[in-house]
């Protein structure tokens, strides 16, 4: 699956020539799948952001109260009881 050193230069010449054209979209779904393209690329980001400042900026003193506490998981079933 290896390409050939024409086959790059093909490739890089129709770049290059969609470039100096300023065409780089042929048609309007072009431009429409490249937006979508950016919007997800965004959305990981933003998401990405909010991971780091979630992990960086939270407190020490809330993580270190939560660690010394045992806390009651679940739901208590009330039905079970006799």
């Amino acid at each position: 699956m290896s390409l050939s050193m024409e086959e790059l230069e093909a490739t890089a010449q129709e770049v290059l020539g969609k470039i100096r054209s300023h065409q780089l979209f042929q048609s309007s779904w072009d431009t429409a799948a490249f937006i979508i393209f950016l919007t997800f690329i965004g959305t990981v980001l933003v998401l990405l952001l909010l991971v780091l400042a979630h992990c960086c900026c939270s407190s020490p003193r809330s993580r270190s109260e939560s660690a010394g506490k045992e806390r009651h998981k679940g739901v208590d079933n009330l039905a079970l009881e006799p």
